[in-house]
Formats: C-alpha cells, sequence, structure tokens
C-alpha cells in the first residue's frame, strides 16, 4: 500500500476512533489501516477512543493489535490507560489492564503523570481502585496538570 493511502486510512481510523464508530473502524482495518499508526499529530487511535471511553472501540483496536502502552502525540497526549483514567472511563480502563496496560506506566515516554495521579486528580474513585487493585502505586511527587 503506497505512503499517501496509508496516511489517509490513518487519519480516518483516528477520527473514527474519535467518535467511538465501531464500524468504521472495522471497515478502515479490513481496508489495511494500521491499528498502532498515528495521525499528523502523532495521536493514535487508541489514545483517541480511550480518552473518549470509548470501550467498545478499545477493544477492537485491541483485538487488531493495538499495543495499550503506546504514547500518542508529541508531548500535549500520553497513554491510553492515563486518558481513560484521568477522565474517569472506568470500563475502558479495564478494558485496557485487561489488555495489558501498565498501570503505573507514566505518560510522556516516563516523566509525566502515571493513571492513578490523573484518577485522584478527578477524582474518580471507582478508577483510583480498579487501578489500586491492578498493582498500581501512588507516587508520592507532586505535579501539576500541565505536566
Amino acid at each position: 500500500m503506497n505512503r499517501r493511502r496509508q496516511k489517509k486510512l490513518s487519519k480516518r481510523l483516528v477520527e473514527a476512533a474519535t467518535f467511538g464508530d465501531g464500524t468504521q473502524i472495522n471497515a478502515l482495518l479490513r481496508a489495511g489501516a494500521r491499528p498502532e499508526t498515528s495521525d499528523t499529530e502523532g495521536t493514535t487511535p487508541l489514545y483517541a477512543a480511550s480518552v473518549n471511553g470509548a470501550t467498545d472501540s478499545v477493544l477492537h483496536l485491541l483485538a487488531a493489535g493495538a499495543l495499550p502502552n503506546t504514547d500518542s502525540g508529541r508531548g500535549a497526549e500520553g497513554t491510553p490507560l492515563c486518558a481513560a483514567a484521568c477522565w474517569g472511563h472506568t470500563e475502558t480502563v479495564r478494558a485496557l489492564l485487561a489488555h495489558g496496560a501498565d498501570p503505573n506506566l507514566r505518560e510522556d515516554h516516563g516523566t509525566g503523570r502515571s493513571p492513578i495521579e490523573w484518577a485522584m486528580a478527578g477524582p474518580y474513585p471507582e478508577t483510583i481502585a480498579m487501578l489500586l487493585a491492578a498493582g498500581a502505586r501512588p507516587h508520592n511527587r507532586t505535579t501539576s496538570p500541565l505536566s
């Protein structure tokens, strides 16, 4: 598949994931879109689905081979688990953890917040409890919302 077509598919896959359009996600994957791709901004489909709490889309992407610990964006986003925890999307957090997301992985290539820090900033008690049960370790450092 040529590079231009792959870029278009990637862009459309991120858009479909953003809006939780599972039918479109499946069609794009069948057409050759790669689940571990990103759009021109660096956003991955799994991050886009996770930040919006689109659990069904998250499950489609994971089943197609999207990696649950891949950082998205260029410093403005993070990991799918951090995205879901930040907004208290408990079912999405559950799906990501079930597919191997690391509950202690800090976003921004290890320099940002962890999923538990995002959930605690919410606060989202159900998400916090789920992350703790999965082995998340609360950290003693203070972070700002922009870090």
